[in-house]
């Protein structure tokens, strides 16, 4: 059982992450699944979404849908929603970039720094106390991979604190990003069959379409909050092929499943193509 009360199948196949080892992606699947857990790097969301929903291929899969400051994902919630992918779990992962070095380099002995180009971005305000030349990368794992390869005592890499622990690396300089409110939240994603209903669930995700007539959503939103949910995400997303009509997604958060069922039966009539993508645990916040 993980530490959001998910009972998962027996399997020796790995969790699908999208990016390399060492990404935030495998430091939110070890943080649900454990230390241990077995990742399949993928180097694309769909190529995730494809992998996780393949019983030869993987267990399943984590994939991030939104961040605190650059907000949701929005070809991830299409990927879902085109998906057979059930949504077990969740995890709110607070990003914390570093400066990583390999052992023995000092700061003064830095030239370049190796990173992915919104980490770069994101420490500007320290980077730019040096003279050092920036260059982008695919991949904050990546770079620091690379960085340990290379052997170089010149360049620095941008990563993670798990990076630096697989590739051998020394933090020279922790949580060097400027904006330490930087949250990215991530799906557990399972097939169906493959894991037990969570006896804990307080929150389900759910897609659903109103008619187009005037006032139809405010009239679903009505019967959500008299129910006593509350709706922590409204996500509005074009409707394939119409004539921008909008269908939603939601996150609803509620004390206990009753609930839920409850609200879902009273907006039937005023909803339809409704998708529930999971019922599960509330995630925490953790460090990355």
């Amino acid at each position: 059982m993980t530490k959001q009360g998910i009972i998962t199948a027996k399997t020796n196949n790995g969790i699908a992450i999208q990016g390399y080892e060492g990404s935030f992606h495998q430091v939110a699947a070890r943080s649900f699944f454990g230390k241990t857990v077995a990742v399949i790097p993928c180097a694309s969301f769909r190529e995730l979404i494809q992998i996780a929903g393949d019983a030869k291929r993987s267990a399943g899969a984590v994939m991030a849908i939104e961040n605190s400051i650059a907000g949701s994902i929005l070809p991830n919630y299409n990927l879902l929603q085109k998906s057979k992918l059930k949504v077990v779990g969740e995890i709110y992962l607070s990003i914390s970039q570093n400066l990583l070095v390999n052992p023995g380099v000092r700061l003064e002995d830095i030239k370049e720094v190796h990173s992915h180009p919104m980490a770069i971005l994101q420490c500007l305000d320290y980077l730019e106390q040096y003279p050092w030349k920036l260059v982008e990368t695919e991949d904050t794992a990546l770079s620091a991979k690379l960085l340990h390869q290379h052997r170089s005592k010149h360049t620095a890499a941008i990563a993670s604190k798990l990076a630096a622990e697989l590739f051998q690396l020394e933090i020279i300089a922790p949580d060097i990003h400027t904006m330490k409110n930087n949250i990215t939240r991530f799906l557990v994603l399972k097939r169906a069959g493959t894991f037990e209903a969570d006896a804990h669930a307080n929150k389900a995700s759910v897609y659903f379409q109103t008619s187009h007539d005037k006032g139809a959503l405010s009239k679903v939103l009505t019967k959500i909050a008299a129910g006593g949910i509350n709706l922590s995400k409204l996500q509005s997303m074009p409707i394939p092929g119409s004539h921008f009509k909008y269908g939603f997604y939601a996150d609803m958060e509620f004390e206990h499943q009753k609930q839920f069922n409850q609200v879902l039966m009273s907006i039937e009539s005023l909803t339809n193509n409704v998708k529930i993508f999971g019922v599960y645990t509330k995630g925490k916040l953790i460090k990355g």
